[in-house]
């Protein structure tokens, strides 16, 4: 990534090396924005300059970039950690808190869904968790007790 790559008023990305040679535009939460905001307030540098550098101001290699982050990640006693990790956690959690996968699909870059699929790989306990919530048969008793405890309270 290079500075100029990042759209702060749009808060959108241009990742422009992907493995399928595609141009991707993915979008940046306007907290990631403040944070390379932040970041690019004490890198300082021009729009073509790489985002992430080493101490010469040389692109950071994939495997400094890998080793700062199991370093950083060693530190705080998580085991299991890489690049693809995160784009691992990054899908479950989105997915966990309310995402679609189709959309999931389009973020990751993926241009089968059978590939987002693998990477969202919910556990059991997953699954679990908002089961009750959405579920059809759930859903439909619950507002079938909500409106046969309004229709008492009205006699």
């Amino acid at each position: 990534l290079k500075i100029g790559d990042i759209d702060f008023e749009n808060e959108m990305v241009a990742i422009r090396t992907v493995k399928n040679r595609k141009q991707q535009i993915v979008p940046l939460s306007h907290n990631m924005c403040e944070i390379l905001k932040e970041y690019l307030t004490f890198r300082k540098g021009e729009l073509d300059d790489y985002l992430f550098i080493n101490t010469y101001g040389e692109q950071l290699t994939k495997g400094a970039f890998e080793k700062s982050i199991i370093r950083y990640n060693t530190d705080r006693g998580i085991s299991i950690t890489s690049i693809h990790a995160f784009r691992h956690s990054f899908a479950k959690m989105y997915v966990k808190n309310g995402g679609d996968v189709f959309r999931l699909q389009k973020l990751l870059g993926h241009s089968d869904i059978s590939t987002t699929r693998i990477y969202v790989n919910l556990f059991a306990n997953d699954i679990k968790e908002n089961y009750e919530k959405f579920n059809p048969l759930d859903t439909l008793l619950n507002s079938s007790k909500k409106e046969h405890m309004t229709m008492k309270k009205k006699r």
